[in-house]
């Protein structure tokens, strides 16, 4: 038996997690300080994308960690690429290190919503073989 909504959720998770590599690539890109104002509006966008659907998965998922605190941390700790282009080695280096806890801890949710479409999946599957109607 297929859930549509855990599917969906399932798709809007991995999306949201390509949202926060970006935010990653950012931060790495400011390290060079090549980037445009164009880089610069993008960043905004990942940074916004990361805070709006923060609230539409915690609606569907009970997020414990990482905390909305700690994700509005991470993005407020990154005004822009110019501020973090002039932000010192160790402060980069600590922004990285929050992106990952934050970014480990999402796909920790991500492979609990997978095991839970398998066991659905499953559980479909033996239900058939059994003749039994979902």
């Amino acid at each position: 038996m297929r859930n549509k909504k855990l599917d969906n959720l399932i798709v809007q998770l991995e999306n949201y997690l390509e949202c926060l590599k970006q935010f990653n690539y950012f931060v790495t890109l400011s390290r060079g300080k090549k980037f445009t104002e164009e880089d610069e509006n993008q960043f905004l966008e990942v940074k916004s994308l990361i805070v709006q659907e923060l609230e539409l998965i915690t609606a569907a998922v009970e997020c414990t960690s990482p905390s909305r605190e700690e994700v509005h941390g991470l993005v407020s700790s990154a005004p822009s690429l110019r501020y973090l282009g002039d932000s010192n080695e160790g402060n980069l280096r600590g922004l990285e290190n929050h992106w990952h806890k934050v970014y480990v801890g999402f796909q920790a949710i991500l492979g609990q919503l997978k095991v839970q479409q398998r066991q659905l999946e499953s559980q479909s599957i033996l239900g058939s073989m059994f003749g039994k109607k979902k």
